[in-house]
């Protein structure tokens, strides 16, 4: 039996030819996806986040499990599919106007992967237009916005006002170094999250 504990450890290490191998070994042995989502996946993906929450872990390391993660990923998602397992939310992430940074908002992206969010990424400069359409298109439950620049910080504002105007339900969750609780309050976004691995556990509490 392909053993999802191992699969979870190929996760944490970053292993990624280790974590696509159990994972095709589970599925041809007949194991329920959701079963290695949740118990290999998801689970070796909560242990780098909580290890990141700590400082145990840097960066680098958690990229390195987000791409174990995603190769596995591509193994396991047609098969998620198949039997109907639902994300447990749907979240429409980008770079507000003006700003081209993207690491930490790649991360946030990988970390809700891995807690099992669909994820879709609409990369930087993204422009408040955009962030109303694919909210919309999508049917998203959360938008996540992220700014490097105190500069582009009032992208964050008209971009949650242009999604408020257009009627868009889906709860806004803020982040990035120059952003705070207190700002994302004063702007009318739900969310805030200090790093990726908090992300989250605000993206959970919003579609709780």
């Amino acid at each position: 039996m392909a053993d999802l504990k191992a699969l979870a450890e190929a996760v944490i290490k970053g292993d990624q030819a280790t974590a696509a191998g159990i994972t095709k070994a589970a599925l041809s042995e007949g194991m329920a996806p959701k079963s290695v989502l949740d118990e290999g996946l998801i689970a070796g993906m909560e242990v780098v986040g909580d290890r990141f929450k700590k400082n145990e872990v840097y960066i680098p390391e958690v990229l390195i499990a987000a791409r174990a993660m995603k190769m596995a990923m591509e193994v396991l998602e047609p098969e998620l599919v198949k039997a109907g397992v639902q994300p447990i939310g749907r979240l429409v992430i980008g770079t507000v106007q003006g700003d081209l940074h993207d690491i930490g908002k790649n991360l946030v992206a990988m970390m809700l992967k891995g807690a099992g969010f669909e994820v879709i990424d609409l990369g930087v400069d993204v422009s408040p237009t955009r962030f109303v359409e694919e909210a919309k298109s999508r049917n998203a439950q959360l938008v996540g916005m992220s700014a490097l620049l105190t500069t582009t910080m009032p992208g964050m504002e008209k971009t949650v006002k242009a999604l408020q105007e257009a009627g868009v339900t889906a709860k806004i969750m803020v982040g990035g170094a120059p952003v705070t609780q207190s700002f994302a309050e004063k702007i009318g976004a739900q969310g805030y999250a200090p790093d990726a691995a908090s992300a989250v556990d605000t993206a959970k509490g919003l579609v709780a």
